[in-house]
């Protein structure tokens, strides 16, 4: 058995978990778990980088001795830094307004279209290629020398080595899908400098070796390497969906739902870009082929509004709830920031003549109605846009914890869902070090070893499927 750490960083909270992996054994434990805070600045909404750092260490300390570190996050965010590699303030929040309109006029330089054919991002009001735009021009961005986006950040403090994780930068739009290279052209006409970025990396580089300063802090005894893994939480934990062949769709849950395929080649058509589907790389040069949902950020913001009920007693309620009463869009802006959820659900389903929801039960079965519609929606498109068809439906991710949404996305797609594992983005970022290291064959031996050793939920369709036409057609009409 070798031991693995994985550095997991979600929107709300950051953690350390060990992968202890061996001939037909996969063992995943919790070393550390720490808060995400963002903070909210006269200058906008920041993340603390910093209080991250700190629990990174903290949890290589706790982890013990390892024979790897990977470091896996969420995307588009950046810090930049100066000439002497030092941190120019607290790197901005995606959810911060300072986009708003960016991308109009982006589309002036490239129009929207254009944009969509080089890179094959789907529009999001945060990517990277807007966040910069909106920074055209001010002291930091004028004084940066280099940017480094917030898991390649992390490496670079515990390395002092430099680098740009393939999977990530493609959620920049700055990348081509089809050469897995920058896009020289479009950065050129935006007045982007790709100088900027640190060098591409695959999952499975080398990112360097911890320095003195963070053994002597986290107790550990050198060498330790840190290994690339697909830096964005969503490439790891697609390649930890234990499919068996190449006919099934994915959707990995979380604060946000990105369902999808994995495909050979971008999907780079109008109508792709019409039905916002992006093309992200995956692990070995595949194409995450997805449509962003809003996921369970919906709900996490309903249960804080109420001062976090107990949430299985919320979800048995909801189970008890009239089903497809009254459906959101669950892929709407208008719920991008945060507050005033349960008002906001109200307020799009009044705007759509429904009922509209009152309880706190009658509001999380809206919820989970509309997510699961949303995942039928994204499931149908994918196979038509990209020609490609599935047998059956991963999920993946802490969506799995709730049986809920599980079975309502069963009977939503009409397709068997399989549900599991819940930590997928550390165990496809501990399998890609162990690969890496000897220990694990191609993707489709991550695979079965993941089936052989995860626990997993089969979820068979039921009902009528005419209920989630008509649900769907109510959304269509608005």
């Amino acid at each position: 058995m070798r031991a693995y750490a994985a550095v997991d960083l979600g929107a709300s909270s950051g953690r350390v978990m060990v992968g202890r992996v061996g001939p037909d054994r996969l063992e995943l434990t919790e070393a550390h778990r720490f808060p995400n805070r963002p903070v909210r600045l006269p200058e906008g909404l920041r993340w603390d980088v910093l209080s991250l750092y700190a629990g990174v260490l903290d949890g290589l300390r706790a982890a013990g001795p390892v024979d790897s570190v990977g470091i896996d996050g969420w995307a588009v965010d950046y810090g930049l830094l100066d000439a002497d590699g030092a941190l120019l303030g607290n790197p901005v929040h995606y959810r911060d307004t300072r986009t708003e309109g960016v991308a109009e006029k982006v589309w002036n330089t490239v129009p929207a279209a254009e944009l969509y054919a080089a890179t094959g991002l789907q529009y999001a009001p945060f990517n990277t290629l807007y966040q910069l735009t909106a920074a055209a021009g001010t002291a930091q961005l004028a004084q940066a020398r280099r940017l480094l986006l917030i898991p390649d950040l992390l490496s670079y403090w515990l390395t002092g080595e430099q680098g740009t994780e393939r999977t990530n930068a493609s959620t920049t739009q700055l990348i081509d899908p089809r050469t897995g290279d920058w896009s020289h052209a479009v950065a050129a006409r935006l007045g982007i400098d790709l100088e900027l970025f640190a060098p591409l990396r695959r999952p499975g580089d080398p990112a360097g070796l911890l320095r003195p300063q963070v053994l002597e802090e986290t107790g550990l005894t050198g060498p330790v390497p840190v290994t690339t893994v697909g830096s964005h939480d969503t490439a790891s934990a697609v390649a930890a969906v234990p499919a068996a062949g190449e006919r099934f769709a994915y959707i990995c849950t979380g604060t946000w739902s990105l369902a999808g395929l994995e495909l050979a080649a971008p999907v780079l058509t109008e109508a792709g870009r019409a039905a916002n589907f992006t093309n992200e790389l995956g692990l070995d040069g595949t194409v995450r082929y997805l449509r962003n949902i809003m996921g369970l950020w919906l709900l996490q913001e309903c249960v804080r509004a109420w001062g976090h009920p107990e949430l299985g007693a919320l979800l048995r309620d909801a189970a008890r709830a009239p089903a497809l009463r009254s459906v959101v869009d669950a892929g709407d802006a208008v719920f991008l920031a945060p507050g005033r959820m349960p008002e906001r659900i109200a307020e799009a389903c009044r705007a759509t003549g429904q009922p509209v929801p009152r309880t706190p039960a009658e509001i999380t079965r809206c919820i989970l109605d509309s997510l699961a519609l949303a995942h039928r929606r994204a499931v149908t498109d994918a196979q038509r846009l990209a020609d490609h068809p599935v047998d059956v439906v991963h999920i993946v991710g802490g969506g799995t914890r709730n049986e809920l949404l599980c079975r309502l996305t069963a009977d939503a797609c009409g397709l068997p869902v399989v549900a599991g594992p819940t930590e997928a983005a550390a165990l496809g970022n501990v399998l890609v070090q162990a690969r890496a290291h000897g220990l694990v064959g191609d993707r489709a031996d991550m695979r079965r070893l993941l089936a052989r050793t995860q626990p997993l939920t089969r979820y068979e369709p039921r009902g009528d499927a005419e209920r989630w036409r008509e649900a769907e057609a109510r959304l269509a009409a608005r």
